[in-house]
């Protein structure tokens, strides 16, 4: 096993109660539709048939059902970091993570793909280091480097972005998952120059 970068704080470290759940789990579906800025605590409150007061007993603050809600994205980033890291050589890593990251977000795309990219939480993230080694270490292993320097995360959140982005996009909103996947990784390989040996695509699509 390969570890490209030391885990040096676990992410996702709180655990949360069923009521707790139960509101980040409404409070994702709502982010997804309206947005983290366009999300009320009453509008939180009214998906699970609860008073306001009620989601305030749970979480203090939006912010902090908003950091909840993004943990439980991030652990599952992290999850495919780690499968990818427990390859033997840097090449497989890269295609693991690779085809986690595009599963991910399809399997998301009807939901919270747009939460981690959301500016309200990239401006939450930035000032945490748990967040701050995990965009490190997706760094290293999709780039290569330290995953410090602006070569290798430039790049890296280019990718990331624009796997994201395009699961959502209304160009792809009528495309089965299976074939927009083959089309990502096709296009993740390109982007990263590795060869890709797999046929993903039918001809003259």
């Amino acid at each position: 096993m390969v570890r490209w970068r030391p885990v040096t704080t676990p992410l996702g470290s709180a655990s949360y109660s069923a009521a707790q759940s139960r509101i980040i789990e409404a409070a994702l579906g709502l982010f997804a539709e309206h947005g983290i800025s366009g999300t009320s605590l009453q509008m939180i409150a009214d998906a699970i048939g609860v008073t306001k007061a009620a989601v305030y007993h749970q979480f203090k603050t939006k912010e902090e059902i908003v950091v909840a809600a993004a943990e439980a994205e991030l652990l599952r980033v992290e999850a495919a970091l780690n499968a990818a890291e427990a390859e033997k050589s840097r090449s497989r890593a890269r295609e693991v993570l690779l085809e986690r990251a595009v599963d991910l977000a399809i399997e998301r795309r009807r939901k919270v793909s747009t939460l981690l990219t959301d500016p309200v939480v990239v401006r939450i993230f930035a000032k945490r280091e748990p967040f701050r080694e995990l965009m490190g270490r997706l760094s290293v292993l999709l780039i290569g480097g330290d995953g410090g320097g602006a070569e290798a995360r430039v790049p890296a959140a280019m990718l990331l972005a624009a796997i994201s982005g395009a699961v959502m996009h209304p160009l792809v909103a009528n495309l089965d998952d299976e074939t927009l996947r083959s089309q990502l990784l096709r296009l993740a390989h390109r982007f990263l120059e590795l060869p890709d040996s797999r046929e993903r695509c039918p001809p003259n699509v």
